[in-house]
């Protein structure tokens, strides 16, 4: 069984649920147009039209169009620092993922944003929009990796201090992002999930090869902590290092009221994960 078909099965088993991922994308796809996990788009265009993109420290919304017309819509948050200063990148992956709205991107600022700034982290916030597929298919996964791959080499961003952070949705795309591709990341915080772990040919989770920081709400009741937390323990037996954190007296629903947790998880990133 491959590698996607593993993250596609543990996912429906985690949700417990009838929902469908939208295959459009693979459809319009040509075989020789697959490269591992990652469809092969017009990268050098593609990185060309990145290097361009006129940017203004604070908000950016911006597009790239790529391969079969479709369009990587994104939000880019700039900080303001010096020429030469490198400085971190959050990839903030949203929630409700199979949500197709052209605005859901912009729409999970109440919890990461805060949280930067109450920790005086100046860092750029890359938020790209899921296009309604979950984080994991294969346009998501090219449309991350190669954008934060875009962000390293044209602005001021240090590649030793680049963080994979998500809520619901989101968090199962940190946690697979950060066992997928974890060259680019240095750590992951996943709230509010229940990843579907990736295991061997045996049964055996994975070892997932950067530090995560997981965060769930006690009284989650659409994934119930229970799960979360037997699913880190599984993970920890294979050597995964993850600081679990329950949020006490939270549900799945107040998302904001997460923004305490993450605050600490962001200065356990820079004091155990950084240093």
């Amino acid at each position: 069984m491959g590698f996607k078909t593993k993250i596609v099965l543990s996912f429906f088993a985690a949700i417990l649920c009838g929902i469908g991922c939208s295959d459009s994308f693979l459809e319009t796809e040509e075989p020789d147009l697959v490269i591992g996990n990652t469809p092969q788009l017009d990268i050098e265009e593609a990185n060309k039209a990145f290097s361009e993109l006129p940017l203004n420290t604070g908000v950016n919304d911006l597009e790239l169009t790529v391969l079969f017309n479709k369009k990587w819509a994104f939000r880019l948050t700039v900080p303001e620092i010096t020429d030469n200063e490198l400085v971190p990148l959050f990839v903030d992956l949203h929630g409700g993922a199979l949500t197709l709205r052209p605005d859901v991107h912009k729409r999970g600022s109440c919890v990461l944003k805060p949280a930067l700034e109450s920790t005086d982290t100046e860092a750029y916030v890359l938020g790209p929009n899921a296009q309604g597929m979950l984080w994991f298919e294969p346009f998501n996964e090219a449309q991350v990796v190669n954008l934060v791959k875009f962000a390293i080499e044209h602005l001021n961003v240090d590649p030793k201090r680049v963080v994979v952070f998500g809520y619901s949705d989101g968090g199962f795309g940190s946690w697979f992002f950060a066992d997928a591709h974890p060259e680019l990341f240095s750590a992951a915080i996943p709230v509010a999930q229940a990843y579907g772990l990736i295991s061997n040919d045996n049964g055996i989770a994975i070892k997932t090869e950067i530090p995560l920081y997981v965060i769930h709400g006690e009284l989650d009741v659409i994934f119930p902590f229970s799960n979360t937390e037997a699913l880190v323990e599984r993970s920890r037996n294979s050597g995964s290092e993850i600081e679990f954190v329950k949020a006490v007296g939270l549900d799945h629903n107040r998302a904001c009221d997460y923004t305490p947790y993450v605050e600490d998880a962001i200065e356990w990133v820079k004091t155990s994960v950084w240093e």
